[in-house]
This record gives C-alpha cells, structure tokens and sequence, in this order.
C-alpha cells in the first residue's frame, strides 16, 4: 500500500462495529477432495474465502469507483470440519479502520461447532493503479 494512493472518498470509520452474515450450504465443488484431500469436508480455503466474502458483506456499496478493496492478510484458525450438505455460516464484524486498512474479526459456524475463528484484514485501493499493475506482471 503505497501512501501516494489516494485515500478513500467514504469515511469507512462510521461503519466500524457493522456486521454481515453469510450462509452457505458445503457442496462438493467446496470439499477437500478439490485440493487433494481424500475427506469429504470444508475445504479451508473456501472457508476463508467465504470469510472474505462476509467482509466485503459489510463493507455493501461503501466503497465506490475509482476504489476497490482487496484481501490483505487472513490470522484464522480452522477449528472443526464441516461435512458436505452441512451449513456453514460466517459472519464479520469491522472492527477498525486505519487509514486504507481495514481489520474484521471473523467467526463461522456449521450445525455443531464454531469452526473458524479469526481475523481478516482488506485494504482500499485504486482500481485503475490496481489493474495498471496487474498489467505489468502480466506475460501476454
């Protein structure tokens, strides 16, 4: 995150303390089996995608053109398995806003346990330079 990028337009510290819940039912497309496990369960990866995606939940339409956010870091634990057919749900909390970074606490369930619990981290940044510099590293 270079300091030369512009800070976002919204005030994004109004929404600290905001919350979003995602559902999601496991499917085969999210087993471990998709990554080389040979259990039928939650993938972690997915996991922490659906993670991600309960942050940007929060966020909504906060966060307009020419701004974006982008995942920054995840500190979870994956703390029991979820079978396919199970029902995961995650929900986000924006728990603070320091500059462009943004900080979520995170926590999923299934029908029996709490199953991640963590924290995420997104940061605001300009989508033009964003894809200006994913066309750099680009070798077409």
């Amino acid at each position: 995150m270079n300091s030369s990028q512009p800070v976002p337009r919204t005030d994004l510290t109004a929404l600290a303390g905001r919350t979003a819940t995602l559902t999601h039912v496991v499917t085969e497309a999210d087993s471990a089996r998709q990554w080389g496990n040979d259990i039928d369960v939650l993938a972690t990866p997915v996991l922490l995608w659906l993670s991600e995606i309960a942050a940007m939940k929060v966020l909504g339409d906060a966060v307009t053109e020419p701004s974006m956010t982008v995942g920054l870091s995840h500190a979870s634990q994956h703390l029991a398995p979820t079978p396919t057919g199970d029902t995961v749900t995650l929900t986000a909390e924006l728990t603070a806003v320091e500059g462009r970074r943004l900080v979520f606490d995170v926590v999923g369930h299934d029908s029996l346990d709490t199953v991640l619990r963590g924290q995420h981290e997104r940061a605001v940044v300009d989508r033009t330079r964003f894809v200006e510099k994913l066309a750099h590293r680009t070798h077409s």
